[in-house]
């Protein structure tokens, strides 16, 4: 493999499992229709407002999730014992609302949109090739998909399979008048053709590139001061097939407020190397462009678990 994947041994497989956070949203499917309902009839802030004193008993019961939180603001940003514990608090707030926004913009409720490198997203949606875009487990980046569109190409993103029918159909509805579709992630392995068939048609392909699970081949990329494992996958289908990637970040500014940034990963590989995009640079670039906006937004890192490689 390359540029040091970790060995997929059983110990290594037991660490990961203990690794690892689903990401699923919670509740029912009566639970979520319940609050698309609220939402179109409530203002966001009086929810906001409730979950103020909700998430601590949250931090409390969530103790994996509030340590790995914890480890980050004390060992990667560096914080004091007491900002650490207030930040881990805004944390938790800002995910809840995060989450609400999604259900939210389900209800039909806009959200001011500002980009920052649309010129990046337009240059590539009128080219032939198909295009990887790279999102993150930070901030809301599931509203990107609700705010760029593209007439040349259908975007597909790819979303966790697990989700209940309640999120999947709310997703449908939105995204199917914005030129999108959905590739449902399948132990079957067929999303990966789904993947393929996108790419080949020149459409673009949306996914996550900062979680790296199971037995998924990985790249080691500095990250924060140390090594962590970033999925080899995305970069390496698109460094095989010569398209180009994007990351996305979609960032909470105020309560009504998002800003998207776009960075051009694949002209970034070529200034600082000088070739052809590489799997492993491509990585390593875009590692270096999350760390990048987690340090602009501290509190909107929501990876749950211990995420860099240490015992």
């Amino acid at each position: 493999m390359v540029n040091g994947a970790w060995t997929n041994n059983g110990n290594m497989a037991q660490k990961e499992k203990k690794r690892q956070w689903s990401g699923k949203t919670g509740g029912t499917s009566w639970m979520q229709r319940s609050l698309v309902t609220m939402m179109r009839r409530i203002d966001p802030r009086v929810l906001y407002g409730i979950m103020a004193f909700v998430v601590p008993f949250y931090m409390v019961f969530s103790h994996k999730g509030y340590m790995s939180q914890w480890h980050f603001f004390r060992c990667r940003m560096k914080y004091g014992r007491i900002k650490s514990f207030i930040c881990v608090y805004k944390n938790h707030f800002r995910f809840g609302q995060v989450i609400l926004d999604r259900f939210a913009a389900f209800a039909g409720r806009k959200f001011s949109i500002s980009v920052e490198g649309q010129e990046i997203f337009d240059k590539y949606a009128i080219q032939e090739k198909g295009v990887m875009l790279l999102g993150s487990h930070v901030g809301n980046y599931e509203l990107s998909g609700y705010s760029l569109v593209s007439d040349k190409k259908s975007i597909n993103a790819v979303v966790f399979a697990g989700e209940t029918e309640t999120m999947m159909q709310n997703r449908k509805n939105i995204l199917s008048g914005h030129n999108m579709n959905l590739i449902p992630v399948k132990e079957d392995m067929s999303h990966l053709f789904a993947i393929n068939n996108a790419l080949e048609k020149g459409d673009m392909v949306s996914i996550h590139a900062d979680r790296a699970v199971g037995k998924t081949k990985k790249f080691q990329c500095s990250f924060f001061g140390s090594e962590a494992g970033f999925p080899a996958g995305p970069f390496t289908i698109a460094a095989r097939r010569g398209i180009p990637m994007m990351a996305l970040f979609v960032m909470k500014e105020r309560h009504d407020a998002y800003r998207i940034y776009i960075k051009d990963i694949s002209e970034t590989c070529k200034t600082v190397s000088g070739e052809n995009t590489s799997a492993y640079e491509a990585a390593r670039i875009f590692a270096s462009e999350l760390e990048n906006i987690v340090r602009q937004y501290p509190c909107q890192w929501f990876n749950y678990y211990e995420f860099w490689n240490e015992d």
